[in-house]
This record gives C-alpha cells, sequence and structure tokens, in this order.
C-alpha cells in the first residue's frame, strides 16, 4: 500500500513503524472475513481493511471525526485478522497506534472521557478492585439479574507449594485476576510443584501488565507500567529463573511484546527483550513437562467433557494453537468440537462494558457454540474471557490449568485444594 504520511509523524518512531504496516497489507481483504466485527455489522469499516483505510488516511492528514473513532472503536483488537493475512500485516500494533493519533484529534466528550478514567483507575488499583468485588459480592441478591450475573463468586485458591525445587520460575500476580480468582495462579503453582519446578508468586511493586493502558490509548502508561514490571522481575531474572510464566493469555501476550513497547527506550530495550524472551504460557511449560506429569493423573478425575474457547490472545496473539486441546485430551478429558473457534468471545478487555451490545452478541453466539454437545465444564486460558462467558451461562466456567491440577491432585493435597470443577458440574 502506497502511503504518504504526514512529515512530522513520518520522522517518529511509531510513524516508521505504521508505515512498514501500512505498505505490508495488498488490499486482498481475506481478513475480512475472520472478523468478529464486520460479520456482525456488515460494514467494511467495521472489518480490518476498512479500518487500515481509516488510520492510514488520518496519518496522511486527513480529516478525522467522531465517525472515525466509533469505528476504530468497535474493533476488539482480536487479531483473527493477523492469522488470515497472507502478507503477515501486524494488524494489532496499526490499530493502537492508529487510535491514539486519532483520539489525540478528535478527544472524548467529558461522560466518555471520564468513564475511560474511572475503568483505568478502578482496574489498575488492586485495592480498589477488590474493594469494589467485595461489595458487589455483598450486594449480589439486591441487585438486577443481569448485573449479578457478571459480579463472580469468591473461589478459595488452595495452598501454594512452598519453593523446594532447584527450578524456579516466576507467576506475576496482575491487576484483577488475583481478586477473581486466585485459584488459577495457585493451581499452576501446584501443577508446576509436580513437574519439579518452584513458582514464586512476584507481587512486590508489578501489577498490572500494561494492556489495559495501551489498548484505551494510554501508552505513556502502559510504559510506565512495563517499566514498572521489569523492576520488579529484573532482581529475579538475574537470579536465574528459567521463565516468566503468565497465567492469563491477555496478559502473556503484551509482555510478550514488551520488547516492542519498549524498543526505543535506551534504559529499558535490553531488558524489556530479556523478559519477552522468558515470558511464557503455562501451557508450553505443562507440555514440556508432560511426561512427568502424565503419570500422576487419575483418570478418576478426567471423565469430564471440556469445551475448550481459546482466547483470542493465545491463538492470535501468540500464535499458541491446539496444545491446550492436546493436553486435555490426553489427560483423559474428552473434547467437544467448537464452531467458529477462531471467533472471539466479546470480551476484550474493557470492550465488554464500552461496546456492551456488540459484546453481549459475540458472547452468546460464543456460549451457542460452546454448548452445542453438552459439556460438562467450559475451559479457557484468560481470566477475562472466563469471567465475560461465566455471566452467560450456569456451567462452570474454568482455566484449563485448573483441570490438570485436579487430576493430578493426589490423595495427600485433596483435602487442601479447592472445589473441584467435578464437584461444580456434579452440583450444577
Amino acid at each position: 500500500m502506497e502511503t504518504r504520511l504526514l512529515p512530522a509523524l513520518a520522522a517518529t518512531p511509531e510513524g516508521q513503524e505504521a508505515e512498514a504496516i501500512l505498505r505490508a497489507c495488498v488490499h486482498c481483504g481475506f481478513c475480512t472475513a475472520t472478523c468478529p466485527t464486520y460479520q456482525l455489522l456488515g460494514d467494511e469499516l467495521d472489518g480490518p481493511r476498512g479500518r487500515i483505510y481509516l488510520i492510514k488516511q488520518a496519518l496522511e492528514g486527513g480529516e478525522v471525526t467522531g465517525k472515525t473513532q466509533l469505528h476504530l472503536d468497535r474493533c476488539l483488537t482480536c487479531r483473527s485478522c493477523e492469522t488470515t493475512c497472507p502478507s503477515g500485516v501486524r494488524y494489532g500494533r496499526l490499530a493502537d497506534i492508529g487510535r491514539k493519533f486519532v483520539e489525540d484529534r478528535v478527544g472524548r466528550n467529558a461522560i466518555e472521557a471520564t468513564r475511560r478514567s474511572a475503568l483505568r483507575r478502578g482496574l489498575l488499583s488492586r485495592p480498589l478492585f477488590r474493594a469494589a468485588l467485595t461489595m458487589g459480592r455483598m450486594a449480589k441478591g439486591f441487585l438486577p439479574r443481569s448485573v449479578a450475573a457478571s459480579i463472580p463468586g469468591a473461589r478459595n485458591a488452595g495452598a501454594w507449594p512452598a519453593a523446594r525445587h532447584r527450578r524456579q520460575m516466576l507467576i506475576p500476580q496482575g491487576c484483577v485476576q488475583p481478586s477473581l480468582a486466585p485459584s488459577i495462579d495457585a493451581a499452576t503453582a501446584r501443577v508446576l510443584d509436580r513437574a519439579g519446578i518452584s513458582a514464586l508468586a512476584v507481587d512486590d511493586g508489578g501489577g498490572c501488565c500494561g494492556a489495559l493502558s495501551l489498548h484505551l490509548s494510554e501508552h505513556d502508561e502502559a510504559k510506565a507500567l512495563a517499566r514498572r514490571n521489569i523492576d520488579a522481575w529484573w532482581p529475579h531474572v538475574e537470579r536465574g529463573v528459567e521463565a516468566i510464566v503468565v497465567t492469563a493469555s491477555g496478559c502473556g501476550v503484551t509482555v510478550r511484546e514488551y520488547d516492542q513497547l519498549l524498543a526505543h527506550d535506551a534504559a529499558y530495550a535490553a531488558k524489556a527483550k530479556r523478559i519477552s524472551a522468558l515470558t511464557r504460557d503455562p501451557v508450553e511449560i505443562v507440555g514440556a513437562e508432560w511426561t512427568k506429569l502424565l503419570p500422576q493423573i487419575d483418570r478418576a478425575r478426567t471423565s469430564l467433557t471440556v469445551a475448550f474457547q481459546a482466547p483470542c490472545t493465545l491463538q492470535h496473539g501468540m500464535k499458541i494453537r491446539g496444545q491446550v486441546e492436546r493436553l486435555l485430551a490426553g489427560a483423559g478429558f474428552t473434547l467437544v468440537p467448537v464452531a467458529d473457534a477462531h471467533l472471539c468471545c466479546g470480551s476484550a478487555g474493557t470492550y465488554s462494558i464500552l461496546q456492551p451490545e456488540l459484546s453481549r452478541r459475540l458472547k452468546a453466539n460464543k456460549l451457542e457454540a460452546l454448548q452445542a454437545h453438552r459439556p460438562d465444564v467450559i475451559a479457557s486460558a484468560n481470566i477475562g474471557c472466563i469471567t465475560h462467558l461465566a455471566s452467560g451461562t450456569p456451567l462452570p466456567v474454568r482455566h484449563w490449568i485448573e483441570l490438570v491440577d485436579d487430576a493430578t491432585s493426589n490423595a495427600r493435597d485433596a483435602a487442601e485444594r479447592p472445589a473441584t470443577v467435578r464437584d461444580e458440574a456434579t452440583a450444577g
């Protein structure tokens, strides 16, 4: 694609990056076939190709309006188009650059600006989020059904194994997951422990990965959060931890791209590159250690039928496809087919709050596909997807690592583990 970016923009690192991405696009339109919002709305401007044209027009100095912003806001940044694109266009990165550029010119009205600021502040602050969640749970019986359904119940994390192995890995705590589902990190730590790896919970100084701020066009804030995490994790890196295991795929894809986010930061570029190289999704670690874990599986605990929802950040962002399904099937779970598995569930960070109607339609479509073969449980790999889907179904919705944790729990630690998926499925 031929480009004529504004000279001042073309001289910046972001402008040069955007120009390279734009020039890779060959207008083929393959991306529209796999774009969730294009499928719902049927508008070229609500598909990747149309949005690329809008961004190109903006970066070249063309008129930008609230309508331009609306079409970009409707993008889930699911990156399904990247999986489809034969030219390797990095659409997700272009969307972040384009949204920021348009926002700087169009702005937001006072109500929308306040709402977005409140979302960031509330979700980035673990104490604020935990307090709000606690109050929501207490008031759940008095809230409208649709609101109450979006508030997950409290879940016991179970015991976190003591560090006793020579091999060590980090599990960063993040922002909302420790409050919503502390069981996920604890389950990961137990599974790693059974594989001969000690998982260290890193909570001092770290926090949100930066994805929330990045996708809400607060790029400086996202970079500051990335630097804060690097500072918190770096002493452990220097002591030789093997990996940084990020248990939410939405966070994992962002941390894996710290090297891109901080590429032009002289003080942090090298460290960011190292952090990105160390970052792993749990399935990569569990898959590599599977021969140690397989003999520990109790087949009596794997007779459940599972529908796996592959988060966009896992399959399109990190390009990890089919690995979770293979592990669960290998453990003895029965995996059911899921139609249109490449499509987004509609969670997408704050998308479910900022674009509620589109998000509800996507959730309904995803749940219809997941429940078509009457599974006992829905599994996923991202806390946002888990919470979003759980609000629309009576079925248990859990992180897949919790299923593996339950299946490999022995009699000694069974009393300490939290309620299992089997317990919930039976109770339901």
